[in-house]
């Protein structure tokens, strides 16, 4: 098979808040258009045959600079969506941590068992995110495809390609606009790149943002 791109979105300013977003439509922040723009100039040579993302508008507006310069149109996705954090969106970690310490610490360090209220959990985000990715890279299997979505949902197709399953989601690091990269052969999957983010060097005004 072909090689897979595994984009994460965009800054927000939710990530730069640590807020929880999930289903929250939030927007790029300035820094994040930038993120994107250096994110299509950097693979704009990639050999790209086709752009997927998250029907969210951080993950879209991410991906169009991209599918622009390569004259494609993006795909949204839907099973590519964000994991739901129920009622989390729109905290603060701050808040989470003193309102719900037991949970939060559960999320953290037990995260297979981790469902927030009125969330999924990351087993249902992979059910619904891993045939998606194997059904792209099976079209694409002689070439390269992209894939815009989002912390929880890269971190889980990278978890699968190594076979780790969800109890190794926070032994990798995802951040804004950075480039994993999956690999099919007759052998399975093989993770060729995680977190890449060398591309944005001039939009760096800051730490990158793993949250």
């Amino acid at each position: 098979m072909g090689e897979v791109l595994v984009i994460r979105h965009g800054e927000t300013a939710w990530n730069r808040e640590e807020v929880f977003r999930g289903r929250a439509d939030v927007p790029l922040s300035e820094r994040g258009h930038k993120q994107a723009q250096l994110l299509a100039e950097a693979l704009g040579n990639a050999g790209i045959e086709a752009v997927y993302s998250s029907p969210l508008v951080r993950a879209t507006a991410t991906a169009a600079p991209l599918a622009e310069l390569l004259g494609l149109q993006v795909v949204a996705e839907g099973r590519l969506i964000d994991m739901s954090f129920g009622e989390w969106e729109g905290r603060a970690r701050t808040e989470l941590e003193q309102a719900e310490p037991q949970l939060y610490r559960m999320w953290h360090e037990a995260p297979k068992q981790f469902r927030a209220p009125g969330g999924e959990c990351l087993s249902e985000v992979l059910a619904r995110a891993w045939p998606t990715f194997e059904g792209i890279a099976q079209r694409h299997n002689s070439g390269r495809a992209a894939i815009i979505s989002h912390r929880v949902v890269c971190k889980l197709l990278l978890c699968a390609a190594i076979g780790v399953g969800e109890d190794g989601f926070w032994r990798l690091r995802v951040d804004t606009a950075s480039v994993s990269a999956i690999e099919g052969g007759n052998d399975g999957w093989t993770v060729t790149r995680v977190n890449d983010t060398h591309h944005l060097r001039e939009a760096s005004d800051g730490p990158a943002v793993d949250f």
